[in-house]
């Protein structure tokens, strides 16, 4: 005989209570590169847009039912903030244990602060129940400190906040933009012999900021420029220890003879030592024309118009499409725009700030 089922139960219905679960954190907003739309390429070679370089995709958070909310939770202790002891054997007994320590105890903490998941929506994370649910994950760090449990208030101008390890950016006094250098533009900030410059680009407002530009782009090359009034990352990005990556599209005379990508792979000699590309690639040929991407690390003067003299093929035409994580996407010729959130993430991650 088959037992009736218990009253109030639901019959064949395992689905958590709420509906549907929700989503992780939205995806990072990725852009198509390649070079700027206006001036294409001579004799009908194909816009630089051919292949694309979104940014990587941030981390979602899993899917599944919102645990219910914990903000009348107990203080935090250490084991709380991640800080757990390995061992059940080496945990101390009631006779011995500690007196909890409450948030007000916790440097991380501050009383007159913000709750961190309102922190972290603000900086565009995600929206704040899913904020929350990524804490009750143990998936965000406070200054190293890894946060489970709700309630924890900050100060978003001194903490480090890091979500899956990435650390997010909460001070709005920092500026991070790209600028599509057109050809002729000289890259500095102002020009005393009176030439276009990178300022010419920017609004009043964006103007009264003491910007840096990462790196320079001789005048005859054109694309990506990254702005920012961060000293620390504009510093770190444009140091070799780094490494950081470089995606340009070279346009040359064709036709290329065959083992010119594998000669810049393996490196030229310039006058200033030995170079090499990290990847080379022929994107696209027309009759006369040769359309091909080149990526390295080297921030060095002139290092590819000198490294394509050096094998025989001056280069034509030079846009920067790509700057570590960075894309140009399909942004205009002289247009700024800011920085996402993600993206800004991504480039401190990639300088381990």
């Amino acid at each position: 005989m088959t037992p009736s089922p218990r009253s109030g139960s639901s019959s064949g219905n395992n689905q958590p209570r709420g509906g549907k679960p929700r989503s992780g954190a939205p995806k990072a907003g990725g852009f198509k590169s390649g070079a700027p739309k206006s001036g294409g390429f001579k004799s009908g070679a194909p816009k630089a847009g051919g292949s694309k370089f979104g940014a990587p995709k941030a981390g979602g958070s899993k899917p599944g039912a919102r645990k219910p909310s914990q903000s009348g939770a107990r203080p935090y202790n250490n084991e709380q903030y991640g800080r757990t002891v390995s061992s059940s054997k080496n945990r101390p007994t009631e006779q011995n244990r500690r007196p909890e320590r409450t948030t007000d105890d916790i440097d991380i903490h501050n009383a007159e602060g913000v709750r961190l998941q309102k922190v972290m929506a603000m900086a565009g994370v995600a929206s704040r129940r899913l904020c929350e649910d990524m804490i009750l994950e143990g998936r965000v760090q406070v200054d190293g400190v890894t946060v489970n449990q709700l309630g924890l208030r900050v100060d978003p101008e001194t903490v480090e906040i890091a979500v899956d390890g990435m650390t997010i950016q909460t001070n709005d006094s920092m500026v991070y933009m790209v600028f599509n250098k057109p050809r002729g533009v000289v890259s500095t900030m102002d020009d005393p012999e009176g030439r276009p410059c990178i300022s010419d680009f920017l609004k009043k407002k964006q103007t009264r900021e003491r910007l840096f530009h990462v790196g320079r782009l001789d005048t005859n090359t054109e694309g990506l420029l990254l702005l920012t009034n961060d000293g620390e990352l504009a510093n770190r990005l444009s140091h070799p220890k780094y490494g950081i990556p470089k995606t340009y599209l070279v346009q040359v005379r064709g036709p290329m003879a065959h083992g010119v990508g594998a000669q810049l792979k393996d490196g030229v000699e310039l006058e200033d030592g030995w170079q090499k590309v990290d990847s080379f690639r022929l994107v696209d040929s027309t009759p006369g024309h040769v359309l091909a991407e080149v990526v390295l690390h080297s921030g060095k003067n002139r290092i590819v118009r000198r490294m394509f003299d050096a094998v025989g093929y001056p280069v034509e035409r030079l846009v920067r499409v790509k700057f570590g994580p960075i894309s140009l996407g399909d942004q205009r010729q002289g247009s700024v725009r800011v920085l996402g959130r993600h993206e800004v993430g991504y480039l401190l991650a990639d300088v381990g700030m």
